[in-house]
């Protein structure tokens, strides 16, 4: 038997100099790239370590314009709850960014199969309908919306700002569409040859295939609400107790415009939901925003 002559190395016959300065480009390249991320991630950064570093200081220092505390007040995130009903005010976000995102994922997921899976007529006009609705601002349909909820005496709660995401959320379902047209349907039409009907098909079938995209479209739709301010203070402003987060921090700024550390203190603990939210749900989101739009 003939021996396999075995393939010399790459780098054999490369000068030392020569593979040495290949090497030194490789490391500045690598020194470079995460340089940039790394600075990136500080500017961003920059904001929330202002806030913290402003919630431990002292009543009188968080007035001057120094940025590190001379004493540490750890217990400013406690007197937050004494100073106001947050636990209250958090359980209002909470009932509302929930339910609202139950409601937007239970309505898009419906109709983003119809549009992406299912031929029918008129289907592009109502995809166009639905865009068309997205770029709409919701200042547009406020007046008449109200209206409606004010004859039905439902102001005052959460019911209509949760309520509508039960029937129609234009953004969740253009994301939802957009995704599912990167799932094949050849999925779709074998589990239609194995006996399952539409609706078989969309829950057995394209929802698991679909859990990043409805990650992502549930994270969009609970950060949204979670920050709605022009909602809560237009159903909500006359009734404290259903105040959410968003309408109490404003309010609680106006008591306490001098105890910068006390509002910095509710502010922070207003973010850390989200912030931890979104780290347990990263690469989830991540991966449904990078498929989303690239057709299948």
């Amino acid at each position: 038997m003939t021996a396999v002559a075995e393939a010399p190395p790459r780098e054999a016959g490369v000068p030392p100099k020569v593979r040495f300065k290949r090497n030194w480009d490789k490391r500045l390249s690598f020194i470079a790239l995460h340089s940039v991320g790394i600075a990136m991630g500080v500017i961003f950064m920059l904001p929330i370590l202002f806030v913290f570093l402003t919630a431990v200081m002292a009543s009188d220092q968080a007035m001057t314009a120094s940025l590190w505390p001379s004493e540490w007040h750890f217990e400013n995130f406690v007197k937050v709850f004494q100073k106001a009903p947050l636990l209250e005010y958090f359980g209002n976000s909470l009932l509302y960014s929930a339910l609202a995102t139950a409601g937007a994922l239970l309505s898009a997921i419906p109709a983003a199969y119809g549009l992406s899976k299912l031929k029918w007529r008129g289907q592009n006009l109502f995809f166009m309908l639905t865009v068309a609705a997205m770029l709409l601002p919701p200042q547009v349909t406020v007046v008449p919306l109200y209206d409606l909820w004010v004859r039905l005496g439902l102001t005052g709660t959460l019911v209509p700002l949760i309520v509508p995401y039960f029937f129609f959320d234009a953004f969740s379902i253009f994301l939802l569409r957009q995704f599912f047209l990167t799932i094949p349907k050849d999925y779709i039409e074998a589990a239609k040859i194995d006996g399952c009907t539409e609706f078989q098909a969309m829950y057995r079938v394209l929802i698991p295939m679909a859990k990043p995209g409805i990650a992502a479209t549930a994270m969009f739709c609970f950060l949204f609400t979670w920050n709605d301010y022009f909602g809560p203070l237009l159903y909500t402003g006359e009734n404290q107790d259903h105040w959410p987060l968003s309408l109490a921090i404003a309010s609680f700024r106006g008591m306490h415009h001098v105890e910068w550390n006390m509002t910095m203190a509710a502010t922070a603990l207003i973010m850390a939901p989200v912030i931890v939210l979104f780290i347990f749900a990263q690469k989830s989101f991540v991966k449904g925003i990078t498929f989303t739009g690239v057709k299948g």
